[in-house]
């Protein structure tokens, strides 16, 4: 005998089904489709000048905040020096498909052949900003899509030191640093009058700092005896990290913006004995194919998306920015163009499998793929990496491992596979920092 309505229990699927949906729907507002991403981009700041690293000498409260809420990633990498890591955020691709494996070639990248992130961007509906350093890149910001940008002249500019004034310009307007105006806070302000004009759009800004380049001068907040201007250069580059987490909080973009935290290559030469972790230098610096010159600081937040304290020991290079903000985006990749990148972004949204086995690092002819714990250059010298950043360990040729005889075999696998030497060959000095002088001086006899 039925006692009970039988419309009963379809009520209660249907009850259930509409709160499921209306559940859906509150996820998805909370998290936009489209993020506003903000890439801070650090000069010459490695892993040992940042303190949720295990800094010694220097402190970055703000910059550690972004991490204890977000992702640190220990193993991230880029090209040794700024002008073809530059390249390999901006575009996705090698050096020895793009041509950009010294600083002077970088200068050779024309927007006909290559596509860089904002105008990939751009037919997803972001608008943006380029702000900072944009020294060895060619032509302006806006030749490559940006549709607005502040760009000094050079690298580490922070105070006037020139009679008319240190130039800089905007929009194709020609500006001068005046006394007493102080660059970092000159970007600043630009960065922050940029995101509240475009509140409401999606946008990306490209935030190049000045920070920590030498020639390296008083912050504001220097002490006039101070000793230690890489300190404080440091601590007022995080000051001003802190001061812009605090504006996207005022217009209440927080929760809607993705912030990237990176170094642009390792830490300086001048500065590398400094930056130690534990009280031990990492090995190499900017410059060096050694791991303290490629190995650099990432932390990601999105809050409510990131999962927040994690560090992550899977393996990310610059290349990979491109595919990933694309991918956040709902962006389409450049078409007939091949990218280096893998995204990560199903990371930042908690699954921690990661997209890669292995990264690639070049810098004039110089190169090595690398997985966690094995490393393999040009020359085919295998390394143990067990004890980087610290140590990088020889293995004998001849060598009877079968752990080291394996690696090598997956390691030259990738080299095979990648085929640099086949690529666009670099023609300088061999340092990655300047074209051939003495071609240079034939020619021009």
């Amino acid at each position: 005998m039925i006692t009970g309505s039988p419309m009963k229990p379809i009520l209660i699927l249907l009850t259930l089904a509409l709160a499921l949906v209306s559940q859906i729907h509150a996820a998805e507002t909370l998290a936009p489709a489209k993020p506003n991403i903000i890439f801070i981009l650090a000069d010459d700041l490695g892993v040992g000048n940042v303190g949720c690293y295990g800094a010694d000498n220097y402190k970055t409260p703000h910059i550690d905040a972004l991490a204890s809420g977000g992702i640190r990633y220990t193993r991230a990498y880029t090209a040794p020096l700024c002008g073809p890591s530059r390249t390999l955020i901006m575009t996705g691709r090698y050096a020895f498909r793009t041509g950009a494996t010294n600083q002077d070639r970088v200068g050779q990248l024309k927007p006909s052949v290559e596509t860089m992130l904002p105008k990939m961007l751009k037919p997803a509906g972001y608008v943006s900003s380029a702000v900072g350093k944009w020294n060895q890149l060619p032509l302006q910001p806006s030749d490559w899509g940006f549709d607005d940008y502040l760009r000094f002249i050079g690298s580490g500019v922070y105070w006037n030191k020139k009679a008319k004034g240190e130039p800089y310009v905007v929009n194709g307007e020609g500006k001068s640093l005046r006394d007493k105006e102080y660059m970092p806070d000159l970007l600043h302000q630009h960065v922050t009058d940029f995101i509240t004009k475009h509140r409401d759009d999606p946008f990306f800004v490209y935030y190049s700092l000045s920070s920590v380049h030498g020639e390296l001068q008083p912050t504001p907040d220097s002490a006039a005896d101070s000793k230690d201007l890489m300190a404080d250069n440091v601590a007022y580059m995080d000051k001003l990290v802190g001061k812009l987490v605090a504006e996207l909080e005022r217009l209440k973009l927080r929760e809607k913006t993705l912030i990237v935290f990176m170094g642009d290559n390792g830490t300086g030469k001048g500065q590398a004995d400094q930056a130690t972790i534990g009280g031990r230098r990492l090995s190499g610096e900017k410059g060096s194919m050694l791991e303290g010159g490629a190995l650099v600081p990432l932390i990601v937040n999105w809050p409510g998306v990131t999962p927040s304290g994690r560090v992550a020991p899977e393996l990310v290079e610059s290349s990979d920015f491109l595919q990933t903000f694309a991918e956040l985006a709902g962006a389409k990749l450049p078409e007939d163009t091949w990218l280096d990148g893998r995204s990560f972004a199903p990371q930042l949204r908690g699954q921690k499998k990661s997209p890669r086995d292995w990264i690639f690092v070049q810098l004039a002819r110089n190169w090595y793929v690398r997985e966690p714990s094995w490393k393999l250059n040009q020359a085919g010298e295998l390394f143990d990496m067990t004890d980087a950043p610290f140590a990088e360990k020889l293995i004998a040729a001849d060598t009877k491992d079968t752990a080291a005889i394996a690696a090598r075999q997956r390691l030259q696998a990738v080299l095979d596979q990648l085929n640099p030497s086949g690529g666009i060959l670099d023609d300088g000095d061999g340092t990655g920092r300047h074209a051939n002088k003495d071609k240079k001086k034939a020619k021009s006899k």
